[in-house]
């Protein structure tokens, strides 16, 4: 009877062993499996955007975007615990560079085997000013950008990524097309700009600013900033102001109430829906807005 006791023991002994060694074994292929997905991070929004048209229809890509700050511009963002734990798991950090993200040492510092590629790297007009998605040619080399770090590490989706980013590529030269007439109506006149992402506007487009104020929510105007503005526009015969609406149309329209200038809301897509023809759509917006600003 007591061998009979001990088989039994022996017998649910091994089936439990058995059991924990077929969760351990099929544990392991869960994980192996969810470990050839490639999770591609973005530093916020023109990125993810060109980010998305480039990996889409690639199963093995993920891509994800940092958490939205509230003003829409990175300068200063601090990185949240949900993005240090979606870091932490990536294989790629997709970033803009040039300053704009001010939290890329930290993010260094904090995660040295993480490939971060500054997309936007020598393209930029400045060092004080990388808002360069807001030039269309700009744009389409950082999606090349963006085409060559994935294919590097996804060689396995490489007919798919080329084939996204042409059809991207396209859609963006249609834009571009569009620039010469602009271009030819708006050389050598001058403008008041309320962002500093205009002036990419403005080299591509050859129009000046001969005042510029950058505006987000912390700017504060006081009353001799106005009459500064004033004093541009009516020395400058400036007839045109470009502005953003979500913080420049206070200060937009008692500029136009006390000059003969036209406003026009151009948008910094700096935020917007999550849609791949996002920026697309939006650089459209604004194209139009520049053709009506400058009779095209």
């Amino acid at each position: 009877m007591r061998n009979k006791y001990w088989f039994v023991a022996l017998l649910l002994c091994c089936t439990a062993l058995l059991a924990a060694a077929f969760v351990g074994i099929f544990q392991k292929a869960e994980k192996d499996s969810a470990g050839d997905e490639i999770s591609v991070v973005t530093s916020f929004y023109p990125v993810y955007i060109a980010a998305v048209n480039v990996a889409e229809g690639c199963g093995g890509i993920t891509v994800t975007n940092l958490s939205e700050p509230q003003t829409g511009c990175l300068h200063d963002f601090q990185l949240t615990p949900e993005d240090m734990k979606l870091l932490s798991d990536a294989d790629l950090f997709l970033v803009n560079g040039g300053g704009m993200e001010s939290f890329l040492t930290e993010a260094a510092e904090e995660f040295p085997s993480l490939p971060i590629v500054q997309t936007a790297e020598g393209v930029t007009l400045s060092e004080e000013n990388a808002h360069v998605w807001m030039s269309v040619g700009r744009y389409r080399k950082m999606v090349h950008v963006i085409l060559e770090e994935l294919l590097q590490i996804s060689p396995e989706f490489a007919e798919q990524l080329r084939e996204n980013a042409a059809a991207y590529d396209a859609k963006l030269a249609k834009l571009q097309e569009q620039q010469d007439k602009i271009a030819a109506a708006a050389d050598g006149r001058t403008v008041v700009s309320f962002h500093d992402a205009f002036a990419y506007l403005a080299d591509d487009y050859g129009f000046t600013a001969g005042y510029t104020i950058n505006l987000d929510e912390e700017r504060q105007i006081g009353a001799g900033e106005v009459a500064d503005v004033l004093s541009a526009v009516q020395k400058q015969k400036i007839r045109i102001l470009f502005a953003e609406e979500l913080y420049g149309k206070e200060l937009a329209e008692t500029i136009q109430k006390e000059t003969d200038v036209s406003v026009y809301y151009l948008d910094p897509l700096v935020r917007g829906p999550y849609e791949p023809d996002s920026y697309i759509e939006g650089m459209q917006k604004n194209i139009d807005l520049l053709k009506a600003a400058f009779g095209v």
